[in-house]
C-alpha cells in the first residue's frame, strides 16, 4: 500500500484512525473488569475491559492477546473479534477500536499496575461506574452467539457533548 507521501491524498472527510483493542473475558456468568487506578490519565475509577494501543508490527489478535497477559496474566481460549468501532474525535485523528471476548482458563489473575481487576456478574454490570460507551457495548457484545459476525459501528458526540452509538446491522 503506497504511503501518504507516494501520491495517496488525505482529505479532510477521511479517516486517520489510531486502532485500539478492547477485551471482555469470561469465566461463566461473569465477566473480568478493570477499575482505573486513582492516577491513570483516561477513565481514573472507572471500570472498563481490558485493552490498550495496538503496537507497530503486530496484529490486532496479537495485540489482543498481549494486552490480556500484560494486565491479567490471565490464560485464555476462544480469542475472537466481535466488533469494529470507529470512534470520532474531536481531533483529525480518531480511533479503530476492534473488540473481542476469550474464556478465561482460570479466574486466578495477576495484579495490574493498571487498576483494580474484579470478576462481576455479566447481569449486574450495567450498575457501575462504567467508562461511557460500556453500559451499551458490553450487553451487545455478551449476547452474540458463538458464530455470529463480527459487528461494526461507530460513536460520536452530538451538538449537546452526547456520546450516541450506532452499530450497524447484521
Amino acid at each position: 500500500m503506497p504511503s501518504p507521501d507516494q501520491g495517496v491524498s488525505l482529505s479532510p472527510n477521511r479517516y486517520l484512525l489510531v486502532p485500539r483493542v478492547l477485551i471482555f473475558i469470561t469465566v461463566g456468568d461473569e465477566v473480568l473488569l478493570l477499575k482505573g487506578a486513582p492516577d491513570k490519565k483516561i477513565w481514573p475509577g472507572k471500570y472498563n475491559g481490558l485493552g490498550g494501543h495496538v503496537e507497530r508490527g503486530e496484529s490486532v489478535h496479537a495485540a489482543a492477546e498481549r494486552e490480556i497477559r500484560e494486565e491479567s496474566g490471565l490464560r485464555v481460549r476462544d480469542l475472537r473479534l466481535r466488533g469494529v468501532i470507529t470512534v470520532e474525535t474531536e481531533e483529525p485523528t480518531g480511533i479503530g477500536l476492534f473488540v473481542f471476548t476469550a474464556t478465561a482458563l482460570t479466574r486466578e489473575v495477576i495484579p495490574s499496575r493498571e487498576g483494580a481487576l474484579e470478576w462481576i456478574k455479566a447481569s449486574e454490570v450495567t450498575e457501575l461506574d462504567l467508562v461511557e460507551d460500556l453500559p451499551v457495548l458490553i450487553p451487545h457484545v455478551l449476547a452474540m452467539k458463538d458464530g455470529a459476525p463480527a459487528f461494526s459501528g461507530r460513536y460520536y458526540y452530538d451538538a449537546e457533548g452526547k456520546l450516541r452509538t450506532e452499530f450497524d446491522p447484521v
